[in-house]
């Protein structure tokens, strides 16, 4: 069988969650896939459970390579891959049955698409449909609102060059939804709920601190300078617009206290914001 979608698993001390996300690429609806578990580096049992589905299906296989973060392991998934189309799968969130299907139908319909994703819900310690800003461009260059596990085209991973491996410390995603569509593209949104993310109360997310976000929003701001200028505008622009709404909320603020100025100097015969007024 020739694999018209491959789903790449990288894993990194996820081995109790594994077994879950497997299951659920194992239940596709759509059967042309070839699932890559990538261990990463890690120092529990992910073998042991990766090679249980690899003796039960033939369509997935097991790569193991040093420790070197989630861009690197996905990069050395999707290299070692053979489907046109290409899904990640982080090794602690899961799938519905007809995610691959609907994804690929959406691209059979619409050459113009470049990603597909999807609705989804939120569960572990907290749950829940997860609420994301409705996709374009402009608000891309603000904050990510695409999932890890949507879908694309292995050609435009190579195109782009991949997920960037200088994104150590998260957010790769995000930077690799610009690199991807920044130059052209369709993005469609499924209307049903197909993925599911596990929110645990420790997680590289939560453990990004402000100097790490400030690297890495740095480092994104200079790959892709074009990119924030044409959504955003100049970087004078950018500081004009700062400066206009620090002195629209002085004005703001101003306005305030002179009104409570006189007031209380009427009624009660002092100011709050000034010296005290004796009638």
């Amino acid at each position: 069988m020739n694999p018209r979608i491959s789903i790449i698993v990288p894993c990194y001390m996820q081995a109790q969650y594994l077994g879950e996300a497997l299951q659920s690429v194992y239940e596709q609806s759509f059967q042309e896939w070839e699932c890559i578990i990538v261990n990463d580096g890690s120092l529990d049992n992910t073998e042991e459970v990766a090679q249980k589905w690899v003796n039960r299906d033939s369509r997935f296989t097991y790569l193991s390579k040093e420790n070197g973060g989630l861009s690197s392991a996905r990069n050395f998934g999707i290299s070692h891959s053979s489907g046109e189309f290409i899904l990640p799968l982080d090794a602690d969130d899961y799938i519905s049955k007809n995610y691959v299907a609907d994804a690929l139908h959406s691209f059979a319909q619409d050459a113009s698409l470049k990603l597909v994703y999807c609705k989804a819900e939120k569960f572990g310690s907290q749950s829940g449909l997860w609420k994301l800003p409705i996709f374009s461009l402009s608000n891309l260059s603000k904050n990510n609102m695409i999932f890890c596990s949507a879908v694309f085209k292995k050609s435009d991973w190579n195109s782009v060059g991949g997920y960037d491996v200088k994104m150590n410390h998260g957010w790769e995603d995000w930077e690799f939804w610009i690199s991807l569509l920044k130059n052209g593209g369709n993005v469609k949104q499924l209307e049903t709920i197909g993925f599911y993310y596990r929110v645990k109360e420790v997680s590289m997310v939560k453990q990004l601190d402000q100097p790490k976000k400030e690297a890495l929003l740095q480092y994104m701001s200079i790959k892709h300078s074009e990119f924030y200028v044409k959504q955003l505008g100049s970087y004078k622009k950018l500081n004009d617009d700062v400066e206009n709404t620090k002195d629209e909320f002085k004005r703001i603020l101003k306005s305030k206290k002179f009104v409570c100025d006189l007031f209380f100097k009427t009624f009660f015969g002092f100011t709050l914001f000034g010296k005290y007024k004796k009638q």
